[in-house]
């Protein structure tokens, strides 16, 4: 299957109440034919119940949801023709493997000539090959996460939703099966909406990620474009690690502390300011400070060792705290600090990023 065969999906002004609360507030989202969009945010943001509603098993109050030209608010979920992953899999404990991945098949009446066919050509683009025989009770998580998804694209959906599939995983084997939902994805083309409420998981495997955060989209953007520019402080907090400053404004000059600031953006968010600093754009700066870098000096309070990296709290000149990712390599600028002694940040104009300090949803 290639994404020709994919449809693309539009959510226009989808609301969803229960009592008081928005679940979703007139969220509004185009996914393109054969995107991989990742729907994140945290528990109870609304994403899942966005998912349930492209799955019509939840019915929007209002707006509309088509796939292709079809508008399908109104079409029960058996006659959407999406493959769905669940959260647990979903998968019959008596049925053997292929009897799992034959049962959507079965439903759509295909002739029986065809059916071992399919079944074996989705566990084969799975890694499942020989696997038919075996009973649900013999499979490690990830090999049953492979079976749902087999079952999911077995009779070639145009569009594929996914909740969570991962959650269930550790770490090591989540991460592995990140790559290979991504060259599945790859492979076959279709449209994908993903729910997730991992960060990580979302960067690593998405086309683009939507945030969504008390029924309302904060963001929609690449992850490269979410990471580096988010739009809101609930973005910057949710996609990474972020610490934020108070900057003021003189004119056409950003000023923190007193100093303007050197940055590259070319647009500036109206109203109250914050600075956001990812703690991995910071460098430690000793001797001379470079002309081009924006200093910011203060004393450190606490040094967390992780392994692969350090992270250093520092208490800057306004009392804030912020925190810098060094490397733990062999001297390394913090090889042998201590807290309380005094540290002089720089940041690059390209990574002096501000956002708004009242930013919400789009």
């Amino acid at each position: 299957m290639s994404s020709s065969h994919a449809l693309p999906i539009s959510i226009k002004s989808v609301t969803k109440t229960y009592g008081a609360v928005h679940a979703l507030d007139n969220v509004n989202i185009d996914v393109a034919s054969g995107e991989f969009l990742t729907l994140l945010g945290p528990s109870g943001s609304g994403k899942t119940t966005l998912l349930m509603a492209l799955a019509g098993f939840n019915r929007p109050d209002a707006g509309s949801i088509s796939f292709g030209s079809e508008e399908v608010v109104l079409k029960p979920p058996h006659k959407r023709n999406v493959g769905m992953v669940f959260q647990n899999y979903a998968l019959f404990p008596h049925m053997t493997v292929a009897l799992n991945v034959a049962f959507p098949l079965k439903l759509r009446k295909t002739p029986k000539a065809d059916i071992q066919e399919k079944v074996l050509k989705a566990l084969d683009t799975v890694q499942l090959g020989g696997f038919e025989d075996r009973q649900i009770s013999q499979l490690s998580g990830g090999q049953m996460q492979r079976v749902a998804l087999a079952r999911a694209i077995v009779f070639e959906p145009r569009i594929l939703l996914m909740d969570e599939p991962l959650s269930a995983l550790d770490k090591n084997l989540r991460e592995h099966m990140q790559i290979e939902i991504r060259r599945l994805h790859e492979k076959l083309g279709m449209t994908t909406v993903y729910v997730t409420h991992d960060q990580r998981e979302a960067l690593t495997m998405s086309d683009r990620i939507a945030v969504i955060n008390h029924g309302r989209l904060m963001q929609c953007d690449a992850p490269r474009d979410l990471y580096n520019h988010p739009m809101n402080r609930f973005v910057a907090e949710f996609i990474g690690e972020s610490a934020f400053l108070t900057v003021t404004r003189d004119g056409a000059q950003i000023l923190f502390n007193g100093a303007p600031l050197k940055h590259s953006s070319k647009t500036i968010p109206d109203g109250d300011l914050l600075l956001m600093i990812r703690p991995e754009r910071l460098a430690v700066l000793q001797g001379e400070t470079p002309d081009n870098m924006n200093v910011i000096t203060g004393h450190i309070t606490e040094l967390v060792y992780q392994g692969e990296t350090m992270l250093t709290y520092t208490q800057v000149s306004d009392g804030s705290i912020i925190a810098v990712r060094v490397n733990t390599r062999s001297g390394h600028a913090l090889t042998n600090a201590k807290v309380g002694d005094p540290l002089k940040l720089g940041l690059h104009p390209e990574d002096t990023i501000f956002i708004a300090a009242d930013g919400g949803e789009v």
